[in-house]
This record gives C-alpha cells, sequence and structure tokens, in this order.
C-alpha cells in the first residue's frame, strides 16, 4: 500500500475515530454526569480529554510506516 494512500484512508479514520469518539463522551455524559457534582465532571472531561490520544497517535503512527 502506498504512503499516500496509506494517509488518505489513516485521515478518515482519525476524523471518523474523532467524530464518534466526541458523540460517545456527550453520550455518557448526559447520562451519568447530572448525578455527579461539579468536581465529577471536571475529572471526567478532563479524562476524556485525553484518552482519544492512544488511538489517535496508533493510528498517525500506522499512517506514516
Amino acid at each position: 500500500m502506498s504512503l499516500r494512500i496509506r494517509k488518505l484512508i489513516g485521515t478518515v479514520a482519525l476524523l471518523l475515530l474523532i467524530a464518534g469518539y466526541a458523540v460517545a463522551v456527550m453520550l455518557v455524559g448526559m447520562l451519568v454526569l447530572p448525578h455527579t457534582g461539579k468536581l465529577g465532571e471536571l475529572l471526567f472531561y478532563a479524562c476524556a480529554g485525553f484518552v482519544w490520544v492512544l488511538p489517535a497517535g496508533l493510528l498517525i503512527s500506522w499512517m506514516h510506516r
């Protein structure tokens, strides 16, 4: 597979990953967070903000192989 095609596939996959992850985090936030306080919201969104970096990093490293 050429590098150009791999980057195209990786870019589309990365956009889908981020969009799907954002929707999933919003759904979990709507269902779970009303029962927690402000500190719970802060911790949830702080953790959720960093969790997507690992799969995105793996995808980006695959794109540049």
